[in-house]
């Protein structure tokens, strides 16, 4: 691996299950105290149900979101305090949650606040929309435009629309449960090859979002640990990078109900910046998967467990 330049890369829900980061617990002090500093800001037993719990339990968006940044942060901490490595990314960035996991490794965001807001913030999600009434479904070999006119020509007052532009060819659609039914029916006719619906209990990235956003916006306001941004953030909803604190809280916001531009995302972090280099710190290679299918060449790590951040550290070293 040429390492001149490499960002760092952070998961969103649907990386989670039961067991993760139990290795990285048991192996290492610094990340057994992200674990602790997790279920004393939630007043919780977080770490009991990523360790033992329900899957069905923990795939609840509230507990979902800051199980998958402890993780993160965990790693992200072995990393650089256990493993000595002195992090100088080109940039962060993360998909939907992990976009506030990247502002807690560029020094944006404290732990404890960013775990209690992404908890906060499924929850307000959850609120947004009554369970059964939203859904989102994956579409596949589809071009955006076709995407688009898709969720027009089922649902023209936005009940249904592109939430993800995930990778060329990978466009996660949101809204109402009967308007993106009808989108998968009819997704074959504007060049789909499939479309699968998601197991998820809310419409993200969708204008039914927008009650959430505002009640984010208020414990927005009420968090004390905002600061600039060590690194670039290469933020959702605009796939340019941000620093500034305000810059920050804003694209936050609108990224709760606007799509994630992570395709433009990825180009503006090979092209404008010139990376070649990822490392996805925590649960799964998610991350993995849709950087490859966005840029052919780019060299990879996903790294969840002691091994896979010894080979990092290796690179880094």
């Amino acid at each position: 691996m040429s390492l001149e330049k490499y960002a760092l890369c952070f998961p969103g829900q649907g990386s989670q299950s039961v067991g993760m980061g139990r290795e990285l617990f048991e192996a290492f002090d610094v990340a057994k105290s992200v674990f602790e500093e997790a279920d004393d800001a939630l007043s919780s037993h977080l770490t009991r149900l990523m360790f033992e719990g329900d899957e069905s339990e923990l795939t609840l968006t509230k507990n979902a979101q800051p199980a998958i940044m402890t993780v993160s942060v965990a790693a992200l901490r072995v990393l650089s305090d256990s493993m000595g490595v002195n992090l100088n990314p080109e940039c962060c960035a993360g998909h939907s949650l992990g976009e506030y996991t990247a502002l807690v490794a560029a020094n944006a965001l404290s732990f404890s606040e960013a775990v209690r807001l992404v908890h906060k913030r499924g929850e307000f999600m959850q609120e947004a929309v009554p369970e059964g009434k939203g859904s989102m479904a994956a579409t596949l070999g589809m071009k955006p435009e076709a995407a688009k006119n898709l969720c027009e020509s089922v649902a023209p007052d936005g009940e249904v629309r592109p939430a993800n532009y995930n990778s060329p060819g990978q466009i996660v659609i949101s809204g109402l449960t009967e308007y993106v039914d009808k989108a998968i029916a009819q997704a074959k006719n504007f060049g789909a090859k499939r479309a699968v619906k998601l197991n998820v209990s809310a419409p993200f990235h969708s204008k039914f979002m927008k009650p959430a956003a505002d009640k984010l916006k208020l414990e927005f306001e009420n968090c004390k640990s905002w600061n600039d941004a060590k690194w670039q953030i290469i933020a959702n909803v605009s796939a340019k990078p941000v620093r500034k604190a305000d810059e920050i809280r804003e694209s936050l916001y609108n990224q709760t109900f606007n799509p994630v531009l992570w395709e433009d995302s990825v180009g503006f972090m090979c092209g404008d910046l010139g990376v070649n280099d990822y490392f996805e710190l925590g649960s799964g290679e998610v991350l993995a998967g849709l950087i490859k299918r966005c840029r052919k060449g780019v060299n990879i790590i996903s790294a969840g467990n002691p091994e896979k951040l010894e080979e990092i550290a290796k690179c880094l070293h």
